[in-house]
């Protein structure tokens, strides 16, 4: 297992503001929702190697407390995982979540464990098929999935409204921005901005970020609808579901949930609360990701799956299962994805709006020498 690390000319979601801090060289706690973030890109890296000495590549969070995802890999999942011969990955995520369910371990870094493992070993199934992840799921053949810039870190609405008309002139017809990089907290004057620059067919959605009660998100909604924003995500306390429906049920705007779900057992209870579905394949795995989106297909519900900081092995993996799933669309973190698909051999490009993800086999990427550098192994 692996540490990957690579500092960044900016912080991601900008600089500092007031009353904002760092803890130590790795995090900073933002003001507008009291959450940790990283000061520079870093996540978990998992190296399986069958009998056979084939590789699969894993992958999964590691912003905070990356060690404790090696010790459950030490104590636990690895050694229990070489017993087993599973017919297939999902079968043995299912073992290995057994473990400890009875014992309420449910999420968090278990699941984050769990996420890298399953990664490898649908990667290694696929390759040992001598096929791409997605034809593993059900959807061979190459494809086009579309995708929607996420963020446009500058520091004025201007500056934001420029960068999204760039943006549109290289073939993006839709965007999302966090509700904390609007002046003062104003998306309406914001969503105002951008419509009046990007035409009525742009598609611009809003990140919340968990910051509104049930009041304040309708409030949001009505000042928003004149400016029909495609899809209002995140919008009150995580853990709150009944605010969640409860939102659901009165909003004008579509409301997207899931990138902190890591199983269908999240999704379940919610599944009123949202008409988008937003799997992070980082906390899911490829295994749960399916899952999900096969129950927010079955009651029409559709698939936007989110995209957050790494390497990119787990992004490789969420655009093939995305494929497979029938995805209406993949969030593209432009000041991430790229940068860091330098150091892959085999990552799908981004352009004129749309993902190319090729019918390589496993889920299609390896990191290269310069990948490799940005490694250092996990010693407990």
């Amino acid at each position: 297992m692996f540490v990957f690390e690579r500092g960044r000319g900016d912080i991601y979601l900008g600089t500092p503001g007031a009353n904002e801090f760092a803890l130590n060289a790795h995090h900073l706690v933002r003001r507008f929702n009291g959450t940790v973030y990283p000061t520079k890109d870093r996540s978990v890296v998992v190296k399986l190697t069958d009998r056979d000495g084939a590789v699969g590549w894993g992958e999964t969070y590691g912003l905070v407390a990356p060690k404790a995802v090696a010790a459950i890999v030490d104590d636990l999942l690895g050694p229990y995982l070489k017993t087993l011969a599973p017919s297939t990955p999902d079968t043995a995520w299912d073992a290995l979540y057994d473990l400890q369910r009875v014992r309420g371990y449910w999420g968090g870094y278990l699941a984050d464990t769990l996420a890298a493992l399953d990664i490898a070993l649908w990667d290694l199934y696929a390759r040992a098929r001598g096929e791409s992840l997605q034809a593993a799921l059900g959807r061979a053949g190459a494809g086009a999935l579309p995708a929607y810039v996420s963020g446009l870190p500058l520091k004025t609405t201007a500056e934001r409204v420029d960068l999204a008309a760039r943006w549109k002139d290289r073939g993006f017809d839709c965007l999302k921005l966090p509700l904390s990089a609007t002046e003062d907290g104003d998306a309406p004057r914001e969503f105002a901005a951008l419509r009046d620059r990007l035409g009525d067919d742009h598609k611009i959605a809003l990140d919340v970020h968990w910051t509104k009660d049930v009041a304040g998100m309708l409030a949001l909604d009505r000042d928003l609808a004149p400016y029909d924003p495609w899809f209002l995500e995140a919008p009150v306390k995580p853990e709150d579901i009944a605010a969640q429906v409860e939102i659901a049920r009165a909003v004008k705007a579509p409301m997207a949930l899931g990138e902190e779900w890591r199983t269908e057992w999240d999704y379940i209870p919610r599944a009123g609360a949202c008409t988008i579905v937003q799997p992070e394949m980082g906390h899911t795995g490829v295994t749960q990701f399916m899952r999900i989106a096969r129950r927010a297909e079955a009651i029409s519900s559709r698939i936007m799956p989110h995209a957050t900081i790494g390497l990119g092995i787990f992004m490789s993996a969420s655009l093939r299962a995305a494929h497979a799933a029938g995805a209406e669309s993949h969030e593209y973190q432009h000041t991430i994805y790229d940068r860091n698909a330098e150091l892959l051999d085999g990552a799908a490009p981004c352009a004129n709006g749309a993902f190319q993800i090729p019918d390589t086999p496993g889920h299609g990427v390896v990191p290269n020498a310069d990948g490799l550098a940005h490694l250092t192994e996990l010693k407990l």
